[in-house]
């Protein structure tokens, strides 16, 4: 068993949901990017999705795709950003889970792609635009690697796709609480707690929410629910992007903690 499926496995064990920070690699710069990997791992994240920049991110909202161009400007790629993982993932109790599109995967290899993600001390990987239809090849190649590939479920999917990607998930099932992109957003949709009841009956895979959600009141209400984990993205981003490197990162340092408490209460 990979790694995100068995450290999922031991939070639901205990109860526990679980919170999975996001920031883009390079944004404000690598060196800020390594220090906020530790400062949610010290405060709280179960798991960090870490953002590869990539120049069209259909999925993001406008926190991060701005994240990822300004991380592209100063010409971050996906090289340096594998050898970041590579220096700071030993240091993290928090697995690492990459997020990136599809295009960059076939451009370097499936397989390739696969083997460097784990050298460089990732566990998981989450592909927003990968076709279902698409998938047996990336989750071959991932499998030999060592790696979970986690699928998406949009608010909009039908049942007989919800449970054909939960199918196919591995590490946990990644749904998309709102239709759209990313973005901070002050309600959750109420169709997610139906989806989530959908999913629960569909699987006994870990189910994490993410898109949409901005603050400990969201995370709590998604526990409620039934997440076994919530995705927190462009509200990491947005303050990580204060001009004041140290004081952003105590910023997301007591944010982490704070999200966290709310699902832990």
């Amino acid at each position: 068993m990979a790694y995100v499926s068995a450290r999922f496995q031991d939070l639901k064990a205990r109860g526990e949901c679980a919170l999975i920070p996001f920031i883009t690699a390079g944004d404000p710069n690598l060196e800020t990017t390594a220090a906020a990997l530790q400062v949610l791992d010290r405060n709280g994240a179960d798991f960090i999705e870490l953002g590869v920049p990539y120049s069209d991110p259909l999925a993001d909202g406008p926190v991060i795709q701005a994240a990822a161009t300004r991380a592209l400007r100063q010409g971050v790629t996906l090289a340096q950003v594998l050898d970041l993982v590579k220096t700071v993932s030993p240091n993290l109790h928090a697995p690492l889970i990459l997020f990136t599109y599809y295009n960059p995967i076939l451009n370097r290899g499936i397989d390739t792609f696969m083997q460097d993600i784990a050298a460089a001390g990732a566990a998981g990987l989450v592909v927003p635009d990968l076709p279902l239809e698409e998938v047996d090849a990336v989750l071959i190649a991932a499998a030999k690697a060592g790696i979970d590939v986690t699928l998406l479920v949009a608010p909009t999917s039908p049942l007989d796709r919800i449970q054909a990607i939960a199918a196919q998930a591995q590490g946990f099932v990644y749904l998309v609480s709102v239709t759209g992109v990313t973005g901070m957003r002050q309600d959750i949709q109420g169709r997610v707690k139906d989806l989530l009841d959908c999913l629960k009956q569909t699987t006994d895979k870990a189910i994490g929410v993410g898109f949409g959600v901005s603050g400990p009141d969201q995370a709590a209400q998604l526990k409620a629910w039934g997440a076994d984990g919530v995705i927190v993205g462009s509200a990491f981003v947005k303050r990580l992007a204060a001009e004041d490197a140290q004081a952003a990162l105590a910023d997301i340092g007591q944010f982490c903690q704070t999200l966290k408490a709310a699902i832990q209460s």
